[in-house]
């Protein structure tokens, strides 16, 4: 359902880049939905199980048509031949007539859609792919791999307490202190900021967004490689495992709604884009995970945070899409300038026929700076390329 539903974006969102992550995520959430639960092999074959599987399984396929014996077989033979002899009568007989008489060819003309070589190549390679995808499910649907045991023995070295819990403990202090100064800055306001950093508020949020986006990428991969490898072999590990890696998770996500509130407040100084939409929806959903980290710290089980993580990341991808990002970024953009802000008509008429419904709210001189160059670069949709946004856009 959830890969059916990221594909059918194309159908209604224009912005080319949307639709791309869609088909990706579609991908993926197809080969996990083929694989079932998890399996032996670790999430990184489940993500790419299809393809990995979809070359493997041409023997397979070729196996069993050969299999194929008695009346199904031979009337398949002899339909096959019946589509060929069909294809090569029309392929001689259409041009003969075409060239004979003007209105018959017309008439071909009219019914047959213009076919170049590239549009052919496109078809035979998404037919190829499209082949391949079916077939390599079809294989991991009839063989699937061995599923991971819920509850298997952990192996290899364990991190004693006095390994992990001075370096997580140090991260929790420092932590600590920065939220602190986070609570201040907040509470203090642009005056406050100005006074201790030199900086407008608008410029302090720019200046830490990355860092602060870093900070929490490596704080997840601590969390992952403690979760992973610490000892819990009594009741005191177990104790101290939940409180330190709790308390970092806890400040970790006010670090990630510091560095929300940073991208938001950049973005209503100097504009909307794509890029920080992106960004942001990308913070938002590390935060996700560590909201999933917390409750598997708690529960100190991890083995299902991976999928649980990925899918929360196409269902973000989803929520982003049905958001319409690109009309949300050309609303807000018109807000600012409503509110005595430059716009960017550059930018905004760059942007896909997603966008063309908000600017209704412009003066009509600039309404059609910014909508005609994008009218003028949509394609002519047939009927298996047709897109809601493009036609409204009409």
């Amino acid at each position: 359902m959830l890969a059916a539903a990221l594909l059918a974006v194309g159908a209604v969102r224009a912005a080319g880049w949307l639709f791309t992550l869609c088909v990706l995520a579609a991908a993926a959430a197809a080969s996990l939905a083929a694989v079932g639960p998890r399996s032996v092999f670790g999430l990184r074959y489940d993500l790419f199980a299809i393809p990995v599987e979809a070359v493997r399984s041409l023997p397979w396929v070729y196996a069993g048509a050969r299999r194929i014996e008695g009346p199904g077989r031979e009337r398949g033979m002899r339909l096959a031949g019946s589509v060929a002899a069909t294809a090569v009568l029309l392929a001689v007989f259409v041009p003969l007539l075409g060239s004979a008489d003007a209105t018959f060819a017309h008439l071909i003309e009219s019914l047959v859609p213009a076919v170049d070589s590239a549009a052919v190549a496109q078809w035979i390679l998404m037919f190829v792919f499209a082949a391949l995808g079916t077939v390599g499910a079809l294989y991991v649907i009839a063989g699937p791999p061995r599923r991971a045991p819920d509850h298997a023995p952990e192996s290899g070295r364990r991190l004693r307490r006095t390994e992990w819990a001075l370096p997580v403990a140090a991260l929790t202090v420092l932590f600590t202190v920065f939220v602190a100064g986070q609570f201040v800055a907040m509470f203090g306001g642009d005056d406050y900021v100005q006074r201790t950093a030199g900086l407008t508020y608008a410029e302090y949020a720019r200046s830490g967004f990355w860092q602060l986006s870093t900070v929490t990428i490596l704080t997840l991969a601590v969390i992952a490689v403690v979760l992973r490898w610490a000892a819990r072999d009594s009741a005191a590990d177990r104790a101290w495992l939940r409180v330190l890696l709790s308390a970092v998770t806890v400040l970790s996500l006010i670090i990630v709604a510091s560095a929300l509130s940073r991208m938001w407040t950049y973005q209503q100084a100097y504009g909307f884009t794509v890029l920080r939409l992106l960004v942001l929806t990308c913070e938002l959903w590390i935060g996700t995970v560590y909201l999933l980290v917390l409750v598997a710290v708690l529960r100190l089980r991890h083995r299902r945070l991976g999928r649980a993580a990925v899918g929360t990341a196409m269902v973000t991808l989803l929520a982003l899409a049905i958001l319409d990002p690109e009309r949300f970024i050309a609303d807000k953009n018109i807000d600012r300038w409503q509110h005595g802000h430059d716009l960017d008509i550059g930018y905004l008429s760059g942007l896909s026929a997603d966008i063309v419904p908000a600017t209704d709210r412009l003066p009509a001189e600039l309404r059609a700076v910014i909508a005609d160059p994008i009218r003028d670069r949509l394609p002519d949709d047939t009927w298996h390329s047709w897109n809601y946004s493009r036609a409204a856009a009409r």
